[in-house]
């Protein structure tokens, strides 16, 4: 049975994903455009009763940007196998918003208009007349507010309709000079071997400079490509402009007339975020508010952690005691079932108890608003390190996973900036690290000394970064980021999220945390965690660390809460700094925090940038790691 497919298309912060996870829910399937590393959403929806199809596409401002993860949305669409297009528009930026719909219109896809933030633009003191706009148009265009929910499912069964029906929407009309120059080159597409594509779009596209339709032009037909050159010849005549740079000129026109026209401006309401945005995207300020925030979060999930792991701890502590009474220590059987008990016990009681409340803090703050603004500020120091500031979304999501950030690069033209960013990308402290920091640092140190941890990790990679620009010199571009209204989180919303990285750590983790720490009491068993702790002793010894915590090393390039897990059983106790000074603790934890990459991160590399690149990768954050850590070591032995 075919299934109709709709897609989702809009540019960045126009809440896409806000209205694809209100059609589907938070079930949906991650996966790769061909050949590259750019990702998009799809999931199966019932929609007005029926099967439905729904790909979220990646954000663009355009569909002739040289972008990667612009270039695929362009590509997904006019390779065919979409039956309708629902353009997501925030209607408080409705002129810009306008210029990707006109190009929308051009491809022929049946069309819907979703004017969502339709709160937003009142806010600022627009009405947006939807009929006057629909009609003007061609399509249907449904007001929305998506965090609500409003408007979503009508938006969403227009589209299906349209598919439905299959009717091209009409094309915007340009000038008349623009116009002659489009029907020439369509009429010349008619007569060549490119006559089955859709002529007016073909025509747009040659008269824009697509270099693949140009060169495939060329190889087809040579008087298609003459026409292009005489109508690209008479437009610059009359404009004095490329055909590109007319036809951009030309929507841009369209677009303000189209809001001019559909829209009145009244007087906006200047709230309270507007004087928010002062001080927390302030250049000085904002920094403060940026570690007040930080450590508040912290805190939240080093109370909500603690009051969850002592008694999760000590009950399978007793287990562990139980178990000693009915089996004899020392037994293999008594080991294995130890080790498992021990496992669960650090799955439960150690990763999921800072895990959760971590990944709720995360979805919150960036549901809020926040997370673009931290982006603003860090956009600056990205440009003093001498990055391009998009390097700032890897960075971001390196806090959540180094897997996407690394893949995230992919948004960067340069490979120079693309290696650069994946370089300090990976010394992010992401989830699983920073369930280390939290178990460790924060538990037994207290969390201020975690927030400082976070700091460190900042200045390390800042430092890092001004050497490798200096290493590697190139000047770059500023960056353009949507900055979102500040917004009351929905619960579902959140929860939802919460959720998909949770279940991600049951499926994926667990399985690693309870298996590793029943191979970790084989190798006790069979006496061999000696020679992996003997092999690396050249890290712990100089370090100042106990010999035993070099198989926690070994095990955390699986899976970094591994490492967690196995320093206590390595060390033989949950009470830590029984055996540990805080030094050693502060040591540990950064050492882990910059060293080799987890395996996923390194396979990704691998495939992003190549063998050699990959080992210097990682041998880059090993040395880096080892320096860190003895320079900790040092202080620490200074202060006591």
């Amino acid at each position: 049975m075919l299934v109709t497919r709709v897609a989702l298309v809009g540019q960045p912060n126009c809440g896409k994903s806000t209205i694809f996870n209100h059609l589907v829910g938070y079930k949906a399937t991650t996966s790769n455009f061909p050949g590259t590393t750019v990702e998009y959403l799809s999931s199966e929806a019932w929609i007005a009763g029926r099967h439905v199809e729904v790909v979220d596409l990646p954000g663009t401002y355009s569909l002739l940007s040289a972008d990667a993860a612009e270039a695929v949305t362009r590509d997904y669409l006019l390779r065919g196998g979409v039956g309708s297009i629902l353009n997501v528009i925030d209607a408080s930026l409705l002129s810009r918003s306008l210029e990707l719909t006109l190009q929308l219109l051009e491809t022929g896809i049946p069309l819907v208009v979703c004017l969502n933030m339709e709160d937003e633009a009142k806010r600022k003191g627009m009405t947006i007349r939807t009929d006057d706009l629909s009609r003007r148009l061609g399509v249907p265009v449904v007001s929305a507010v998506a965090v609500r929910g409003v408007g979503v499912k009508e938006a969403a069964s227009l589209a299906l309709e349209a598919a439905e029906r299959g009717a091209s929407p009409p094309p915007p009309v340009y000038g008349p000079d623009v116009e002659g120059a489009i029907a020439t080159i369509a009429f010349e597409v008619e007569r060549s071997a490119m006559a089955s594509r859709r002529s007016r779009l073909t025509a747009t596209r040659l008269l824009e400079g697509d270099l693949a339709m140009g060169a495939e032009a060329d190889r087809e037909n040579r008087g298609l490509t003459r026409a292009v050159e005489e109508a690209e010849a008479k437009l610059r005549m009359c404009r004095g402009r490329s055909g590109d740079e007319v036809l951009s000129a030309e929507r841009h026109h369209t677009a303000m007339a189209l809001s001019e026209a559909v829209s009145t401006l009244g007087t906006p309401r200047v709230g309270l975020r507007d004087r928010l945005d002062t001080v927390v995207m302030h250049p000085v300020m904002g920094y403060l508010v940026f570690l007040g925030v930080l450590y508040a979060f912290f805190t939240f999930v080093f109370q909500v952690g603690g009051l969850v792991e002592r008694p999760v701890l000590s009950l399978f502590d007793r287990a562990v005691g139980a178990l000693a009474s009915v089996l004899p220590q020392g037994t293999r059987a008594f080991t294995v079932l130890r080790g498992l008990i021990q496992g669960i016990a650090g799955a439960t009681g150690l990763a999921l108890p800072y895990l959760v409340p971590f990944l709720l803090g995360l979805a919150l703050l960036e549901d809020v608003g926040y997370l673009p603004r931290v982006g603003y500020l860090l956009d600056g120091l990205m440009h003093r390190i001498g990055l391009h500031g998009k390097s700032v979304i890897p960075f971001i999501l390196g806090y959540g996973c180094s897997v996407p950030a690394v893949m995230a690069t992919r948004i960067l033209e340069s490979p120079r900036d693309r290696f650069i960013t994946a370089a300090l990308a990976i010394m992010v402290p992401c989830v699983a690290r920073t369930t280390v920091v939290f178990g460790l640092v924060a538990f037994f140190l207290g969390p201020l000394l975690a927030v400082v941890i976070y700091l460190v990790n900042l200045v390390v990679i800042a430092l890092a970064g001004k050497v490798l620009t200096r290493l590697w010199p190139q000047v770059t571009p500023g960056l353009i980021l949507e900055i979102p209204p500040y917004r009351v989180p929905s619960p579902r919303a959140v929860a939802g999220k919460v959720w998909l990285r949770v279940r991600e750590f049951l499926l994926f983790a667990w399985p690693l945390l309870i298996g590793g720490s029943v191979v970790l009491a084989l190798l006790e068993y069979a006496h061999v965690d000696r020679y992996l702790n003997l092999a690396l002793a050249p890290v712990t010894w100089p370090l100042g660390l106990p010999a035993a915590l070099g198989v926690p090393l070994v095990f955390g390039v699986l899976r970094k809460e591994l490492s967690l897990l196995m320093v206590f059983q390595a060390l033989g106790t949950t009470d830590v700094r029984a055996v540990l000074s805080p030094g050693q603790i502060l040591t540990f934890t950064l050492f882990l925090l910059f060293y080799v990459p987890c395996l996923a991160t390194i396979a990704v590399l691998w495939r992003e940038f190549g063998r050699r690149k990959t080992f210097l990768l990682v041998l880059g954050t090993t040395g880096i790691a080892l320096l860190v850590g003895l320079l900790v070591r040092g202080i620490a032995a200074l202060a006591s």
